[in-house]
């Protein structure tokens, strides 16, 4: 050991001395005004990677040393920041220009891009780099509090796990609120299965105008995710290396040890009902279930690309390595990932564009059982004398829990595992007819197989009955696109046009068969080795869309600028009667700060846009135009056809009418503020109208109701310091969104599970008892009565008389993110957080953990803060009396376990150090980078559960939370 630290502090002192002996000479130059040729003083010179640095004097003059081959950064409030390689001239002329703070950037617009001062709708982009902060294999996850008005929601913290996400909303009752994702140019049948170190950014289209050029497809907004490329006249290899450790996050959720749950015991008023087992000795029996169950998890993210050009030819490929492994035991998740792009210039004219990625993924699932962890009991002993699992069904197992179950004998012997392969090839080409049109053609072919295997031990207690079963499963996927689009663009004068025509076709054909057998033998893998079939199945679907598409927009002297896009959609999934939907958008913006009239120095630039447009959703079903029958059923030794839904070939699109008006403005550049306000009202909801039973069906699709959505949306960010190689900036970003139903089929309200839909009312609202607390005189719970003639509000004892009512929103009031970037000569500190306000859950885990005794065998969770259980010397309690078997029904769902799972989390804060470029250069590279990463370190919530995060769309009986994550990494580039 000693020996390697020798050498390690031997090769630093080498690498410093190295960078020491670098030759410099004094450089001189001048900065000068890029339009007016001015010269400005007062400009930041530093030699990047270093401390040496100057400012320019009051003719714009420098002088500083440097060595050659050195990089020199100039950086001036109010300018473009601009790097210049020195390679041993005796003087400089540098030209900086204004910052009109990225109004010149190109955005990626779905079908094609535009300078970001020329865009009317809205479209909000996040940079690759800015998206791989986060340590995950899903992109979606990496979006989470970075764009206004996009929710992500991580649903678990299971390895793989994909978020939820919402787009200004949820604009349907019954069909899919989800984004659609477009990756270079083809639109994704669902979340795409990439690298996320292969993006190169990611534009979120969240409005009609922006959104709507994909019509149907676009309901729910738009998702483009462009992937790098070889950038010209560079040749590098860039090898990224990040491992970790994840802990599992319990956040405040902690269950009864045995001196906690003895002392709850012990309150028990009827001590009549106690079992005899239970005495005093329980207490020196203590399992600590969850440190059983969960470890400290591994996370390891290696990934290597190369990007070259030649005259002709770029090329782009990258391969990844994956690997994570759970906070819960026996949950593993791998991907290995390629990727090749290349664009070959035939000749002047033609350029074939082909692309070809492939992912394999694989899951191994032996799981320890969360609910299982929290749900045991202390004094339950999970192994014997020898170390080996107790068998609770054998004789003198003496298990306590009411289930009689030890999850740890069983996970023993069963298992189960998965395996996806996905491939995509793109056949793409761009032909110039001039210099003004081009043919564009996009042309992919997608594979999607995967294959699943369940084991059953005949060992297992759950694999008795069966003499063990094993369980096979196949999924097969193809989906074609193609897109054919004729795009004109021409500046003449003060005009810039541009103008698309396309053809686009779009189809999917799934197929799976599964199959279970019983009866075998331990350890047998292959389904054949099973005595008996038990069940077999399978499903086979498809679907299409053609869609002809027009684009235009117009820009006059980079002042005013109007877009105009049609779309018309057929789909399968309706009848005859209503194939095609058409869709379009109108818009347009102001570059106030381009007009002649306009001169307020402080304000670097200001816009305003407007825009209209409809774009239109189909029901998650795939054939509601027809009557379904299911041919699984058997009838006299025959298949037979049993009614399942209604057709209707009058079915016709759920559309969307969406507006937004915008304001952007920028001060002193330094400061960027942006406005949106949108109203989106959805018609014709698609929604299954159920049918009585005597019908012979289910019931059938029809178009119901209507929705609006209401929605503000704000983005600040600052460049809070900026000089001497020093660099701060903030950016926030919060959003708003309130819907409403206001119109359902003949006003009938549906009630749902705990939720009801009803017009005036969020579509995410709660319906049931409204509890009022705790009776101080007996310690027997309260609920409210409304009398349904006056309206009187009382109070009742009895469960079964309170009045369901409706008793809040799972809707939040507001959600965003704040990013934090700082850097000073090499090093930087970066940071992100998200937050969620106001959304409302229900915590079901709480009827279990939280039930007052109705289910004393199994353990309780420790009162939180506040909370306290009534006694005669605490009547003004949070919780009533304990009873062994429950309290007049205290834990049946009421709003006593709904909780407001408002939420800060700092999602990542990563620190690191670039070397200087003296050094970088000796070693013969062209970067190097090291850093160490955490996320979620901490969150900042009063929900009592498992994770607020995780809660909100995922599991509210024992989620998986996202794991606290600590990080180091290494980029190293060629």
């Amino acid at each position: 050991m000693k020996k390697n630290l020798s050498s390690i502090m031997l090769l630093l002192l080498f690498l410093f001395n190295w960078g020491a002996k670098a030759q410099s000479v004094q450089v001189t130059g001048q900065v000068l005004d890029a339009q007016s040729s001015e010269s400005l003083p007062g400009v930041n010179v530093l030699v990047k990677g270093s401390s040496i640095g100057t400012v320019t004097d009051i003719d714009g003059k420098f002088n500083i040393e440097a060595a050659s081959g050195s990089t020199l950064v100039f950086s001036f409030i109010g300018y473009s920041t601009q790097e210049v390689r020195y390679t041993g001239q005796s003087s400089l002329t540098i030209s900086l220009s204004s910052d009109t703070k990225d109004l010149q950037e190109v955005i990626v617009t779905g079908y094609g891009t535009q300078k970001r001062e020329n865009l009317t709708g809205s479209i909000a982009t996040v940079s690759g780099e800015k998206l791989t902060d986060i340590t995950s294999p899903n992109i979606g996850n990496m979006l989470q509090g970075k764009v206004a008005g996009v929710d992500v929601v991580a649903n678990s913290g299971a390895p793989g796990a994909t978020p939820t996400i919402r787009i200004r909303g949820r604009s349907s009752i019954r069909s899919s609120a989800t984004p659609i994702w477009v990756v270079d140019g083809v639109i994704w049948h669902d979340t795409p299965i990439l690298n996320p170190n292969d993006v190169e950014s990611i534009s979120v289209l969240k409005d009609a105008a922006a959104a709507a050029l994909y019509g149907s497809r676009g309901a729910n907004g738009v998702i483009v995710v462009t992937t790098k490329g070889a950038k010209a006249g560079t040749s590098s290899i860039s090898l990224n290396v990040k491992t970790g450790v994840s802990i599992f996050n319990r956040n405040d959720f902690q269950v009864m040890n045995s001196n906690q749950l003895a002392d709850l015991w012990d309150q028990f008023p009827n001590t009549n009902a106690i079992p005899g087992w239970y005495d005093e000795s329980l207490r020196e029996r203590n399992t600590d279930w969850l440190d059983i169950g969960t470890q400290t998890g591994q996370v390891r993210d290696y990934n290597l690309s190369y990007s070259g050009t030649t005259e002709r030819a770029r090329l782009f490929t990258a391969f990844n390595y994956f690997n994570e492994t759970g906070t819960v035991k026996g949950d593993t998740y791998e991907r290995l990932s390629a990727r090749i792009n290349y664009d070959y210039d035939v000749n002047e004219k033609l350029t074939f564009k082909p692309k070809l990625a492939a992912t394999y993924t694989t899951n191994d699932n032996a799981r320890h059982s969360i609910y299982d962890m929290y749900r045991n009991l202390p004094w339950d002993q999970p192994f014997n004398e020898v170390g080996a699992p107790i068998n609770t069904l054998a004789p003198g197992a003496n298990w306590r829990g009411r289930d009689n179950r030890n999850y740890l004998y069983d996970l023993q012997w069963n298992y189960g595992n998965s395996a996806t392969f996905n491939i995509l090839s793109n056949l793409d080409f761009q032909y110039d007819i001039n210099e003004y049109l081009s043919f564009i053609s996009t042309n992919n072919l997608t594979y999607f197989n995967s294959e699943s295997f369940g084991y059953t031990d005949p060992r297992s207690n759950s694999g008795l009955a069966d003499n063990g079963r094993m369980s096979v499963g196949m999924n097969k996927r193809i989906t074609r696109f193609t897109n054919q689009m004729l795009s004109y663009t021409r500046t003449f004068d003060k005009h810039f046009v541009n103008v698309l025509a396309g053809y686009e076709f779009n189809d999917y054909i799934f197929n799976n068969v599964s199959a279970t057998g019983r009866g075998i033998a331990a350890g047998a893998q292959v389904i054949s080795n099973a005595s008996e079939p038990q069940a077999i199945g399978g499903t086979k679907n498809d679907y299409a869309f053609q869609s002809y598409l027009l684009n235009a927009n117009y820009s006059y002297e980079n002042r005013y600028s109007a877009q105009a896009s049609f779309r018309r959609d057929g789909a399968s999934r309706f009848g005859s009667n209503n194939k095609y939907g058409n869709f379009f958008s109108l818009s347009g913006a102001w570059n106030i700060h381009n007009e002649a009239f306009f001169n307020v120095s402080s304000i670097n630039y200001l816009r305003a846009k407007v825009a209209y447009g409809q774009v239109g959703n189909t029901p998650d079903s795939l054939y509601p135009q027809f009557e379904l029958f299911s041919l699984n059923a058997q009838y006299n030794g025959m298949p037979a056809a049993v009614a399942s839904a209604l057709g209707n070939p009058n079915l016709t699109w759920e559309k969307t009418a969406a507006s937004n008006f915008g304001i952007e403005l920028g001060l002193f550049n330094r400061i960027d503020f942006a406005a949106e306000y949108y109203i989106k009202n959805t018609t014709d909801l698609l929604h299954f109208v159920p049918l009585p039973n005597i019908s012979g069906f289910d019931g059938y699709f029809d178009n119901i109701g209507s929705v609006i959505n209401r929605g503000l949306e704000l983005t600040l960010g600052a460049d809070i310091i900026k000089s001497n190689g020093a660099n701060w900036r903030l950016d926030f970003n919060i959003g708003m969104n309130r819907n409403e139903i206001t119109e359902l089929f003949e006003n009938r309200r549906q009630i749902s599970g705990n939720r009801i839909i009803e017009v005036g009312e969020d579509i995410d609202t709660w319906f049931m008892r409204k509890w009022v607390g705790v009776n101080p005189e007996d310690g027997t719970p309260l609920w409210e009565r409304v009398d349904p003639t006056t309206g009187e509000v009382t109070q009742v004892g009895n469960y079964n008389n309170a009045t369901l009512q409706k008793v809040g929103t799972s809707t939040p009031n507001f959600f965003g993110g704040l990013t934090s970037s700082f850097d000073y000569r090499g090093f930087y500190l970066n940071a992100n957080m998200a937050f969620t306000q106001g959304a409302m859950v229900y915590h079901s885990a709480r009827e279990t953990f939280d039930s007052d005794g109705a289910y004393p065998t199994y353990n309780y969770m420790q009162l939180q803060p506040g909370w306290s259980r009534w006694s005669p010397e605490n009547p003004n309690a949070t919780h009533p009396q304990p009873i062994f078997g429950g309290n007049n029904e205290a834990h049946r769902p009421s709003s006593r376990f709904i909780e407001d799972v408002s939420f800060l989390r700092i999602r990542n804060i990563t620190a690191g150090y670039r070397l200087p470029v003296s050094v970088v250069e000796k070693l013969k590279l062209t970067g190097l980078e090291v850093f160490v990463s955490g996320d979620n370190l901490f969150t900042f919530t009063n929900f009592s559960g498992l994770d607020p995060e995780a809660a909100i769309y995922g599991d509210t009986g024992s989620q998986y939370p996202l794991p606290r994550r600590v990080s180091v990494g290494l980029n190293l580039n060629f």
